[in-house]
């Protein structure tokens, strides 16, 4: 086999963590690419010092410098984004560096003729579903800078496989959540309030009846998600990576509850609350990717609170 090396941008990221040692058992060398505004830098030079991974600190709005440093690699993973709350508050610098980081990466990857490239997408291109599950041939209606963003990449994706037979997954990430992840990050902030409060003797405080509900997938799961998309036989499409399992607010404290093992039940805080729901299908990521998620919110929800006890 010939050299295969990753082009990974957000590569000092909580998922990278996580994709980044698969990938170097399975005998990838990695380029990270990352201007290390949030990434864990101990974590990198840890990666760095295999002798594998290379850091390049450079922004994705840099052109120049994204296709200075692809070249040579066989495979691109693209994970580098602003969130989704940062998004809202300035979709300025949202719209610049999703979108431009977007282009940038794709561009060179087709340039420099990279064998498959790899798109953190989002669930929240959906918006708020009609019907559950949600399918990858379901509408879109993006609400936010960043959901925008990521749709417009998918649809750059396809441009750049028409125009220079670029091959492409996007990976249409719902709530994922494990170790090692920022305590504010947007789809577990609620978890870790949970815990928190639960830790304290105090009961979980939930707006409404609870009934909103997440997909929440592992992030272990989805690191091997990432490595069959780099690898699949078949691309050029979107691929839920959830659970199918539609975890309300209510139920994800009664988890929370068990596995710190207080005796509190939930408060309700009495208010008109959007429901807003999610459950991935899977089917498409078992039959192309040939992936299933292997960890269960009550396993790993479980070993969060484990782990953030230790």
């Amino acid at each position: 086999m010939p050299d295969k090396k990753v082009f990974f941008t957000g590569g000092a990221g909580f998922i990278a963590a996580h994709t980044i040692p698969l990938l170097l058992e399975r005998d990838y060398s990695l380029v990270i690419y990352d201007n290390m505004a949030r990434g864990d830098r101990e974590r990198v030079n840890a990666f760095v010092g295999t002798g594998k991974v290379e850091l390049v600190e450079k922004d994705v709005r840099y052109g120049g410098g994204v296709r200075e440093a692809i070249r040579g690699c066989t495979h691109a993973i693209h994970f580098a984004t602003v969130s989704i709350n940062k998004s809202i508050a300035d979709p300025h610098e949202s719209i610049d560096i999703n979108m431009t980081g977007n282009h940038n990466v794709f561009a060179a990857a087709a340039d420099e003729g990279v064998e498959r490239l790899v798109f953190a997408s989002s669930a929240s291109v959906y918006g708020d579903p009609s019907t559950l599950p949600m399918h990858e041939d379901d509408p879109l209606d993006p609400l936010t800078p960043y959901c925008i963003a990521k749709r417009a990449g998918e649809d750059l994706l396809r441009f750049y496989e028409r125009q220079r037979g670029l091959s492409w997954t996007a990976l249409r990430f719902f709530n994922v959540y494990g170790p090692g992840q920022k305590i504010e990050a947007y789809y577990t902030s609620v978890i870790n309030h949970f815990i928190q409060r639960l830790r304290a003797g105090q009961s979980p405080v939930i707006d409404g009846k609870g009934e909103q509900s997440m997909d929440f997938v592992h992030v272990a799961d989805l690191a091997r998600a990432v490595v069959l998309a780099l690898e699949s036989e078949q691309a050029n499409l979107p691929i839920n990576i959830g659970t199918g399992v539609d975890t309300s607010i209510a139920t994800l404290a009664k988890i929370l509850i068990d596995a710190v093992g207080v005796a509190v039940e939930p408060q309700f805080n009495p208010r008109d609350v959007l429901v807003t729901r999610r459950a991935a299908d899977i089917d498409r990521a078992r039959e192309v990717l040939g992936w299933e998620p292997e960890i269960s919110v009550e396993q790993g929800m479980c070993d969060l609170v484990r782990e953030s006890a230790g």
